[in-house]
C-alpha cells in the first residue's frame, strides 16, 4: 500500500485510499478528486487570510509572531500576508496553476497519452508547483499595478463562471423534462410525476413571493424591495406564459412548465439571496432614533453568532461552488455548453437522472487491487470527460472566490467575519444574475422562432 502511495504522489498511479472496505473508485473520479482537493485547501488558505480574528489570535499565542514576520519579509505584523491583496496573489498562483494545466491537456482524447499521465499522476510534484506557484506571486515587482489590473480580470473571470452556472442551470431544467417525458411516453406514471413536480415548483415559487412581500417591504419606504420583488415575480409569469404558448410549443414540443418551474424557483433564490445581501435601510423613528426597516425582525436574533453564522454559510457557499464545479465539468455539460444535447431517442427516464455516471466500467475495464481501495481504470479506451475543460471551469472558480471572499468591489473593508454583511455590490451581482438567467432561459424558447432554418435541440 505504502509504495502504491508513493506512485501516486510521484508517478502515474491513480490515487486511492489505503483502506479495503472502502467501495471501488475509478480513476477519472480519483483525479477530480486530488484536484478539487487542491482547490479546497487555497479556498480556505484565503478564508484564513481575510479574518481578522485568526490573525489577532496568532499575533496573542506565537510569541515570536514579530520576528516571524520580519523573517518571511512579511512586514512588522505580517500585514503582506493578510488583507484582500494576499488573496489576490494566492488566487493568482491557483488560477495560473489552473491555467497552465487547461493548456497542457487541450485536445487530450486518450488516457494513453504522456500528458494525460501527468493529469492523472504525480500529485507531490503538481502540489509542490501549487505552492510554488501561490508563493511567487508575492515577489510580483509593481504590486500596485499588479492588483489593479489582476482585479479586473478576476471580475471577468468570475462573471464568466456565474454565467457557465447559469447556462447549465438552464441546460438541466430542459434536460429534466425531456428525460421524463420520454418517459412518459412508455408510462403514464411520469406524466403524474411531472404534473406533481411542477406543482411544487410554482408553490414554493409562489410562497417564497408572498413570504418576501411580507418581510421584505412595508407600506412606507423600502421601494427597492417593491420594484424588485414585482419585476422578479412578473418575469416569472411571463416565462411560464411563454413557455406553453402556441408558437412555442410547434417549435419545441418539449418545452413546457418544469422549466420555467425551475427558473421560477431560482429566479425566487436569487431575489431572496439579493434582498438579505442588501445594505439595510435605515429611518428615523418618533425619538428621533434610527431604526432598520425593509428586513425581517428575526433576521437580527439569527445573525447574533456571527462566527457561527459565517463559518456555517461559508462551508456552505464553497461546497456549492465545489459541486458546480464537479458537475459542470463532466461531458454531457460542456457538450450542453457546445449546443450538443442528447438526442430523445437515446434518453431513458430516471428518478434521478442528473446523477447518472459519465460512464459505468465494463468488463473489460482494468482494474487493481495494491492492498487498498480498489481502481477501476475507467478510460482505456478514451477519456470520460474533457480535461482540458475540466481545468478551465477551475480557473475561473479560482477568480470567482477571489472576488467572492474580498467582497467583489468592496475589497478594501473586507473580512470574513463580515462575509455576509450587506453590500451594493454583491446586491446588483446577484440581482443581475437573475435577470440573465430568465434572459438565456427565454432565448432558449424563442430561438427557433427569430432563426426558423436553424435546427434547435434542447
Amino acid at each position: 500500500c505504502l509504495t502504491f502511495q508513493l506512485a501516486c504522489c510521484c508517478g502515474t498511479a491513480a490515487c486511492s485510499l489505503c483502506c479495503k472496505c472502502c467501495p471501488k473508485i475509478k480513476q477519472s473520479t480519483s483525479t477530480r478528486f486530488m484536484y478539487a482537493l487542491y482547490f479546497i485547501l487555497v479556498t480556505i488558505i484565503c478564508c484564513v487570510m481575510m479574518s481578522t480574528t485568526v490573525a489577532n489570535e496568532m499575533k496573542t499565542h506565537i510569541p515570536f509572531y514579530k520576528q516571524m514576520c520580519k523573517g518571511l519579509q512579511a512586514g512588522e505584523m505580517c500585514e503582506k500576508l493578510v488583507g484582500y491583496s494576499a488573496v489576490y496573489k494566492v488566487c493568482f498562483g491557483m488560477a495560473c496553476f489552473f491555467f497552465l494545466f487547461f493548456l497542457f491537456t487541450i485536445k487530450i482524447n486518450s488516457s494513453k497519452s504522456c500528458r494525460a499521465y501527468i493529469h492523472n499522476g504525480f500529485w507531490l510534484v503538481k502540489l509542490l508547483l501549487l505552492a510554488a506557484m501561490c508563493s511567487g506571486a508575492f515577489f510580483i515587482p509593481d504590486q500596485d499595478t499588479f492588483l489593479n489590473a489582476w482585479r479586473y480580470v478576476g471580475a471577468t473571470g468570475g462573471f464568466l463562471f456565474i454565467a457557465i452556472q447559469l447556462i447549465l442551470l438552464v441546460e438541466f431544467a430542459h434536460k429534466w423534462n425531456k428525460n421524463w417525458t420520454a418517459g412518459a411516453n412508455h408510462k403514464q406514471m411520469w406524466n403524474g410525476l411531472l404534473a406533481l413536480v411542477t406543482l411544487i415548483l410554482y408553490s414554493v415559487a409562489v410562497a417564497a413571493l408572498i413570504l418576501m412581500a411580507l418581510f421584505y417591504t412595508r407600506s412606507e419606504g423600502c421601494m427597492y424591495n417593491k420594484v424588485l420583488i414585482g419585476v422578479n415575480g412578473g418575469l416569472c409569469l411571463f416565462v411560464s406564459l411563454v413557455a406553453i404558448s402556441p408558437c412555442v410549443q410547434n417549435r419545441q414540443p418539449h418545452s413546457g412548465l418544469l422549466q420555467s418551474g425551475v427558473i421560477s424557483c431560482y429566479v425566487m433564490y436569487l431575489t431572496f439571496s439579493a434582498l438579505s445581501s442588501k445594505p439595510p435601510e435605515t429611518i428615523l423613528d418618533e425619538n428621533n432614533q434610527n431604526i432598520t426597516i425593509c428586513v425581517p425582525e428575526f433576521s437580527q436574533g439569527l445573525h447574533r453568532d456571527e462566527n457561527l453564522v459565517t463559518g456555517l454559510g461559508t462551508t456552505i457557499l464553497f461546497g456549492c461552488i465545489l459541486y458546480s464545479c464537479l458537475t459542470s465539468t463532466t461531458r454531457a455539460s460542456s457538450e450542453a455548453l457546445r449546443g450538443i444535447y442528447a438526442t430523445p431517442e437515446t434518453e431513458v427516464a430516471r428518478c434521478c437522472f442528473c446523477c447518472v455516471p459519465d460512464g459505468d466500467a465494463d468488463a473489460e475495464d482494468h482494474i487493481e487491487k495494491r492492498g487498498g481501495q480498489t481502481v477501476i481504470y475507467d478510460e482505456k479506451k478514451s477519456t470520460v470527460y474533457s480535461y482540458a475543460y475540466f481545468h478551465f471551469v477551475f480557473f475561473l472558480a479560482s477568480l470567482y472566490v477571489m472576488m467572492t471572499v474580498t467582497h467583489w468591489f468592496h475589497y478594501e473593508s473586507a473580512q470574513i467575519e463580515k462575509f455576509f454583511t450587506g453590500t451594493w455590490s454583491i446586491f446588483w451581482i446577484k440581482m443581475v444574475s437573475c435577470w440573465v438567467c430568465v434572459c438565456l432561459y427565454l432565448w432558449t424558447l424563442i430561438a427557433p422562432l427569430c432563426c426558423p432554418t436553424r435546427e434547435f435541440s434542447v
